[in-house]
């Protein structure tokens, strides 16, 4: 194909959304001229599916619950006014509890006002406020922010010691719907012994968001944080990012959360519509429909070009990954769904994986993520006549053409720049781009039974380690083969092996490891 032919191509699969300045370019992907005519009768019936979840039908049917989190940017189209109002008044209570942080009027236990922000959370209740705060933070943000987003000892380490002498400073923000999070709560565990190591009150820098009488919820209240926020269970983990998941952290930051909300809102009526050609959306499920061939049998990578918008490709994997993921169709069929997620930045990405996009296994399809605007102010020329900016955008078409030449699929996503306003659209865009695909291969989005699957299998493996701790404190130490038979767990010896290696390592709880001539001979016991 020529450039003329592409010229025209473009010309033709060029989506346009005027109320968010955004383009879509599918003209790169090689669908065939009937393909739209062959999705006609299942894309209407996933508009259908996401009319009737929008107006409040049960769309999670293995919980039993209702996916609201369109509603959280128009509380008007909320099926009870209940729910709509409860949408205004935590924005309202966002609003003012921000304002009441940066003007001191709520201040910390020894310090004049709080100037840091420690989130504690995981997945989506990390994810989405880290993407929000990475992608619109500046210098001069009224707080900073902090993130404990795993159970590794040695990274909530590392960003305490960032945050120094500011801990007195610094608001600790929690965020779990259940409460029950162990990697949450081993984060707010940690937070508390650093504040009491400075002789603080943990309880007056501390704030929850969460459900209703959850764990967190009744711990917060008995021990009077300065506030709770809620956690509706109609909103998941990873589309939870427009609740005050991501909104208190983000105004908190001193960010423009109405600006976040209108942009998702404006996204979200283009991508009501049902003409396909105008409904970007639509188009994103369509082609990576199309790419994979309903199968997900291609990886979507995603290549924004712009630092900003750099956690993009982390945040999209949790969206699709877990919301597409699944082994069973909504009707009970085995057909092990899901679309792999990956990505960096160009033009980094230049210099690292394009080599094997352009001349490697043919396995996935790329999205490039254009912004037009390269920053604020003038640029200064590092050529005559072109600026840092201008070879951005040399790279990015560059690689797409050299991917092409290649027989390589992509996608250009194109907005006028980064702020909160197109990162709100983005972000709505994606949600339903997974919501409408999800029903082109009949599948449910919005549970995630693999991750229940594996926090019940670590549980196994905390059991297993209490049973070994007090086996070891009571009898003699031995090998692994040894303790495991011991305790009962005969048929897990490698699993026992790893954790009494991994107690050696540490000098917790006592246990030491005698080297024998292998690894698999070592004896363990517990220091008398």
């Amino acid at each position: 194909m020529n450039q003329r032919e592409l010229w025209e191509r473009y010309k033709k699969h060029l989506c346009v959304s005027p109320s968010v300045g955004f383009t879509l370019d599918i003209s790169r992907m090689s669908f065939p001229a009937s393909f739209f005519d062959q999705m006609d009768e299942p894309l209407r019936s996933a508009f259908d599916a996401m009319e009737a979840l929008e107006k409040g039908a049960i769309a999670n049917p293995d919980e039993q619950r209702r996916v609201g989190h369109y509603w959280l940017r128009a509380p008007e189209m909320a099926p009870e006014a209940e729910i709509g109002r409860a949408i205004r008044d935590t924005l309202a209570d966002v609003h003012w509890f921000a304002e009441e942080l940066h003007a001191g009027r709520i201040a910390p236990q020894t310090a004049e006002r709080f100037t840091q922000l420690l989130v504690i959370g995981i997945g989506g209740s990390a994810l989405g406020p880290q993407l929000v705060a990475d992608a619109l933070g500046t210098a001069t943000d009224r707080m900073r922010v902090f993130f404990f987003d795993n159970t590794d000892p040695d990274g909530m380490d590392r960003v305490l010691a960032q945050l120094g002498n500011k801990l007195p400073e610094t608001l600790t923000l929690v965020i779990s719907k259940s409460g029950g999070t162990k990697e949450t709560r081993n984060g707010m565990l940690e937070a508390e012994r650093a504040y009491q190591a400075q002789n603080l009150v943990f309880s007056a820098h501390a704030v929850a968001v969460t459900g209703e009488n959850s764990e967190l919820d009744r711990h917060a209240k008995k021990h009077s944080w300065l506030r709770t926020f809620p956690m509706w269970d109609w909103v998941g983990g990873r589309t939870s990012v427009l609740s005050a998941v991501g909104l208190l952290p983000a105004r908190l930051q001193g960010l423009d959360i109405d600006a976040l909300l209108s942009g998702a809102r404006d996204m979200d009526r283009e991508t009501r519509q049902r003409e396909v050609a105008r409904n970007p959306a639509a188009l994103l499920a369509l082609m990576w429909f199309h790419a994979g061939n309903g199968r997900g049998g291609k990886d979507m990578v995603i290549l924004p070009y712009k630092d900003r918008l750099m956690l993009m490709s982390r945040y999209l994997q949790q969206l699709v990954m877990e919301s597409l993921g699944k082994e069973q169709a909504l009707d009970g069929k085995v057909v092990n769904q899901g679309i792999a997620v990956y990505g960096n930045k160009g033009s980094t990405d230049q210099h690292a994986y394009v080599q094997q996009l352009r001349e490697g296994v043919p396995n996935f399809f790329a999205t490039f993520i254009e912004v037009l605007k390269d920053r604020q102010g003038a640029s200064m020329a590092v050529e005559e006549n072109v600026t840092s900016g201008d070879y951005l955008l040399g790279f990015l078409l560059g690689t797409r053409r050299a991917l092409f030449e290649k027989g390589r699929e992509s996608i250009t996503l194109t907005v006028p720049e980064v702020s909160a306003r197109t990162l709100g659209a983005l972000i709505a865009l994606y949600e339903r781009a997974v919501g409408l695909y999800a029903s082109l291969v009949n599948i449910n989005a919005y549970h995630q039974p693999g991750v229940e699957a594996g926090k019940k299998a670590a549980s196994a493996v905390l059991e297993l380690q209490h049973k070994l701790l007090a086996h070891l404190r009571a009898k003699q130490g031995g090998t692994a083969e040894e303790l495991a038979t011991a305790v009962g767990a005969a048929d897990e010896v490698e699993t026992v092996f790893k954790v009494l290696e991994h107690l050696a390592a540490n000098p917790d709880h006592g246990v030491v490891r005698a080297e024998g001539a292998t690894p698999f001979t070592a004896r363990f016991s517990r220091k008398k």
